[in-house]
């Protein structure tokens, strides 16, 4: 296997989960690398970290170092955008949620791959928590009969001093609320397991910060295999959790947790269908070495050694990306938005808000 050269750009406080993360495959991949606009905490970050080569320039970087990989720590706004430019330098990118603002960047994001063989992957580490894995198996299985139910809330608080952060609660540089900034993951992990998504129809408000995004939003999406969810996302809720829930026709697994999971988070419940040495075997999940950021970042140097695609990256980003997208026009609307719909001639495709915030128009008034 070849030993890659990492960089990080944005030195905040994500980036020490991706520091972190290459330090623990440091036989795999070295942080040569990192960039930051403040000279300041680029140089502690890299002191932290023994970064031999810190830049406040991340063109400059590029050109000079020539990574391998690039990881993206930086404001949403900017992620597309260096996205593109990491992958026209030749690197792969593992870049930080949200990885664009609308349909039509990630449209962008694929026609940069395209060019360059490269690939772009987005951060969707729950896929990789413990017990993750282990349910999708099952489900492909159909071995707790069908899938009916689910539940994906992210309930959590941010209150007035989060959005004192000059980017955040703007639709032009956080990009969107909970539903785009933290729900994010739940939802992902949801539609992973849970498989294409037909129909979504939805509510949002600015219920009690003053933002121009939402801070809560719910809504019901049909699956293609038949089942029905709901999905809440909010920035209001003092006791915070995350919780995922699947009913199936034998079985009720739930996911309890806040920012990441262990294999104690989850819960297997028999349902009355279930054979009982059958129901041991389901909820009988495998030790795990790797999780979260880090086993991300290992499945990431396992394709760049096969030189294929990532698995979280191109259509199995688009399905997330495209159903937020939709949760957003069925709230603005007030109607179903099919998977599908949302086409280069939508206002949607270009942007979360459609032209509705430029117009005035709020989703719900503080």
């Amino acid at each position: 296997m070849k030993r890659y050269k990492a960089a990080i750009i944005g030195t905040g406080g994500i980036s020490k989960a991706h520091a972190e993360g290459l330090r623990a495959l440091a036989d795999r991949v070295e942080l040569v690398a990192c960039v930051d606009i403040d000279q300041a905490r680029v140089d502690q970050f890299g002191d932290v970290y023994g970064v031999p080569h810190r830049f406040t320039d991340a063109g400059k970087m590029l050109e000079s170092v020539k990574p391998d990989l690039v990881h993206i720590c930086t404001p949403p706004h900017l992620h597309a955008e260096l996205s593109i430019q990491a992958v026209k330098s030749g690197a792969w990118v593992l870049c930080e949620k949200p990885l664009c603002a609308s349909l039509a960047e990630l449209d962008a994001i694929r026609e940069a791959e395209e060019e360059t063989g490269r690939y772009v992957s987005s951060v969707f580490q729950h896929r990789f928590g413990p017990g993750a894995a282990h349910l999708r198996r099952l489900i492909q299985e159909q071995a707790m009969g069908r899938p009916l139910v689910g539940l994906c809330n992210t309930t959590w608080y941010r209150d007035e001093r989060y959005y004192a952060v000059p980017w955040r609660g703007k639709w032009e540089t956080e990009l969107g609320g909970p539903t785009m900034g933290h729900g994010i993951h739940q939802i992902d992990l949801f539609l992973w397991l849970l498989g294409d998504w037909e129909e979504v129809r939805a509510m949002a408000g600015t219920l009690a910060r003053d933002i121009e995004v939402e801070d809560v939003s719910m809504a019901i999406v049909r699956f293609s295999n038949g089942a029905m969810g709901s999905v809440t996302n909010s920035v209001l809720s003092p006791r915070e959790e995350s919780y995922l829930r699947f009913d199936f026709e034998k079985a009720t697994v739930e996911l309890t947790h806040l920012y990441g999971f262990s294999t104690a988070s989850w819960k297997y419940t028999k349902g009355s269908k279930a054979d009982p040495e059958e129901f041991s075997r389901w909820s009988a999940l495998p030790e795990q070495k790797l999780s979260g950021h880090t086993a991300q970042i290992a499945a990431l140097l396992d394709s760049m050694d096969k030189g294929e695609r990532p698995l979280v990256s191109g259509d199995e980003v688009r399905r997330t990306f495209e159903f937020i997208t939709a949760l957003y026009k069925a709230a603005f609307t007030g109607r179903p938005v099919r998977r599908g719909e949302i086409t280069p001639g939508d206002p949607f495709y270009r942007s979360l808000h459609g032209g509705y915030a430029k117009s005035g128009k709020k989703l719900w008034a503080v």
